[in-house]
């Protein structure tokens, strides 16, 4: 029994002795620079503090409670070794009350004050009436005389609309004051939310020889941040190169401000467009084998307009990110939840993502406005863990989900004149790095960095596809444009020295040539219609022959002449009985695998051209196919 005991308080001791905590130096660090993702950032920092002798725990506060688990890498400086690494969220850290919130607090208690009174008047409105209703018995036993009964009839009559009249009104008042009301809470809680009343703390487990000072150096990933590539293009006339400024529209909402850090953006993971329309490939098949899809009178303009909400109370979400599925095109919404982005030919879905609230996709399907309302997310952060790195890592610290792996040596010195950038090639992304230091407080309010600028010799070429659109579009055509470390993303026009819309830089093009269309071009007037003449059908034997004929007219009305593509097609075959013959082209060329036609012709100023294009289907009598 003694030996029972005595083993029991040795480990109860024990125990006690381990269990203790370590000595605590809490320290803050400084934000260094963020390398930018299209989603997401790695921030790199940097912090200093003594050390005692023995086992301690250095702990880094105030940081973004949307550093991810598994990212954090640290390299440390000091006669120490790092045991562990992880991260805990500090609930217990609150910052002061911004004036801002303050203000709009105020003005909450000021309308609640208002309701009180409001609804203080409304209970002795309804105790009025309750008398009202107590002095219906008039006269006692003995009946009035009519004149009493009116007169009591209108002075009742009287006085309850009075009572009603006013309930009306102040039940009015009371409504919009608890909207408003609604409102400025939202507004206090988008504040609180961007500004996290809530941090994240690093927490280094070490053991030191001697006492002394510890230098730290980490970086860690970091959610609800990330840049989109945006370009004003421009171009003074046909006759000259074109101007490409290369700007980053960034968003951050991490619960921290970046204050003079220095940035570098990786290429790692909007009202009538000027988007020129792509051409599909026609499958000619029998009538019950095609499946016929009517097109749109008023066909897609190429740009989507919207508001963001919350599903909870209908309020708007500033700061929401709204991006084009599969692709590096997106934008913010504003301070009202509206946004407006221009989508690209093979654009079918968007994607609406906020803090907070759950992932939203919705497919376009042709529409040019989209409101969306977001659910609320109750999934809470929990608190993660993460592997300690010793003190021989070097800066980069290895690859972040393969950003920034293999690095190659050589910096290219950026063209541009409007600010001093430099392009860093790396094995699979390109870094833009920006020289002077950036301050972007964590608010989801979108700052536009300028990252380049280009002047590109250009060929400057019309474009018209008038089965589809009757406009002509000016494409210009960019050679060897890999050197420029583009993305794909909107870009705003500008032709002799005006805006003239909204295209799509598309940059994902595997193309030698990149075509950047320049928006429409009003002075080109083009028709395409069905020539009747040409259309014949006659059964001949088991099959049934038709003929059909367009006639496309183009007119110049510029004081130069123009070079202008034109596409147009004839149906091809997907069925051995049905065959397809081309006619007169007008020397059209034809693609045989798509049945495409392209006409490259040069029109005078002042003049008009037609073209007439015709062709013949043959197929079984018993079947049916449809050409128009």
């Amino acid at each position: 029994m003694k030996n029972y005991i005595f083993g029991l308080v040795s480990f109860l001791a024990s125990f006690s002795s381990f269990s203790q905590d370590l000595p605590e130096q809490k320290t803050q660090s400084k934000i260094q620079e963020i390398t930018l993702f299209l989603n997401g950032a790695q921030v790199f920092e940097k912090a200093e503090t003594n050390i005692p002798t023995g086992e301690s725990t250095v702990v880094i506060k105030g940081l973004s409670p949307y550093l991810e688990e598994k990212s954090i890498q640290v390299k440390a400086m000091g006669n120490f070794t790092i045991q562990a690494v992880n991260k805990r969220m500090d609930y217990l850290t609150e910052d002061a009350m911004s004036e801002s919130t303050e203000k709009i607090q105020n003005q909450i208690y000021a309308l609640e004050k208002e309701v009180q009174k409001d609804e203080l008047r409304l209970s002795v409105l309804a105790e009025k009436i309750s008398l009202l209703d107590a002095n219906k018995k008039l006269g006692g036993s003995q009946s009035p005389t009519s004149a009493e009964f009116r007169q009591t009839l209108e002075l009742y009559d009287t006085e309850l609309m009075k009572i009603k009249t006013e309930q009306m009104t102040i039940q009015d008042k009371i409504a919009k004051s608890s909207t408003e009301i609604r409102k400025l809470e939202n507004q206090i809680n988008a504040i609180r939310e961007s500004t996290r009343d809530s941090k994240a703390e690093i927490r280094i487990r070490i053991k030191a020889q001697s006492a002394g000072k510890a230098q730290f150096e980490f970086n860690y990933l970091v959610a609800n941040a990330g840049w989109f590539p945006k370009y004003d293009v421009r171009v003074k006339d046909v006759n000259s190169p074109m101007t490409i400024n290369y700007k980053a529209e960034v968003f951050q909402n991490t619960g921290v401000d970046w204050k003079d850090v220095k940035l570098r953006f990786s290429n790692g993971n909007p009202n009538q467009s000027g988007v020129a329309p792509d051409l599909d490939k026609w499958n000619l098949n029998y009538a019950r084998l095609t499946v016929f899809e009517p097109r749109n009178s008023q066909p897609f303009n190429g740009t989507v307009s919207g508001v963001v909400v919350s599903e909870t109370d209908g309020a708007p979400i500033p700061g929401v990110s709204v991006l084009v599925k599969g692709t590096s095109i997106g934008t913010v919404t504003d301070v009202d939840g509206r946004y407006s982005i221009t989508i690209p030919s093979n654009g079918n879905t968007l994607a609406y993502s906020f803090i907070g609230y759950e992932l939203q996709e919705t497919p376009i399907r042709g529409r040019s406005s989209i409101n969306i309302s977001l659910l609320e997310d109750m999934q809470s952060l929990n608190e993660i863990v993460v592997t300690g790195y010793g003190a021989t890592n070097k800066r980069a610290m290895g690859n972040i989900e393969d950003a920034l792996q293999g690095k190659v040596a050589g910096v290219q010195i950026s063209e541009a004149p409007m600010l001093q950038t430099t392009v860093q090639e790396n094995q699979t992304t390109v870094e833009i790095e920006v020289t002077e230091p950036y301050s972007i407080k964590t608010n989801g309010e979108r700052t536009l960095v300028d990252l380049k600028a280009y002047e590109i010799p250009a060929k400057y070429q019309y474009k018209a596809i008038p089965k589809l659109d009757n406009d002509a579009f000016l494409i210009a055509q960019i050679s060897d444009w890999n050197q420029y470390s583009l993305l794909e993303g909107e870009s705003n026009l500008y032709f002799e020295d005006g805006f003239v819309g909204r295209s799509i830089l598309n940059a994902a093009s595997l193309e030698d040539t990149l075509s950047v269309s320049m928006g429409r071009d009003r002075s080109i007037v083009i028709q395409r219609q069905k020539v009747d003449e040409f259309a014949k059908k006659r059964t001949i034997g088991s099959n049934i022959t038709e003929n059909r004929g367009y006639e496309i007219t183009v007119r110049n009305n510029k004081s130069q002449a123009v070079e202008l593509q034109i596409l147009d097609q004839i149906p091809v075959s997907v069925n051995s009985s049905i065959t397809v013959e081309a006619g007169d082209l007008s020397g059209g060329k034809l693609n045989e695998e798509t049945g495409i036609i392209t006409w490259n012709i040069t029109i005078p100023p002042g003049s008009q051209q037609k073209l007439i294009f015709q062709y013949e289907v043959k197929y079984p009598k018993n079947e049916k196919v449809i050409l128009d």
